[in-house]
């Protein structure tokens, strides 16, 4: 019997995502998986973008969106996990 690699081979999850597709850190393959993040130890489910190595993510703030319609982020500075669900 040989070592057959997974059919579910998942790409490393990089240091800086973004979900914006404009963005230069958006990445198409990681967004195919689910993935999750936790922020100073509380799982959060609303982040746009992180950074793991300057530990920080971007957020929400309500239903406030900028003149092009983009939702107007917040940076917020902690221990960034990611990791796929």
């Amino acid at each position: 019997m040989t070592d057959a690699t997974p059919t579910t081979d998942r790409p490393e999850l990089p240091d800086h995502l973004s979900t914006d597709a404009k963005s230069p850190f958006f990445n198409a393959q990681v967004f195919e998986h689910d993935i999750g993040i936790r922020f100073n130890g509380n799982e959060r489910r609303d982040v746009a973008e992180y950074c793991v190595s300057e530990g920080w993510i971007k957020v929400p703030v309500g239903n406030k969106v900028d003149r092009k319609g983009q939702p107007l982020l917040i940076k917020l500075k902690g221990e960034v996990q990611a990791y796929y669900l």
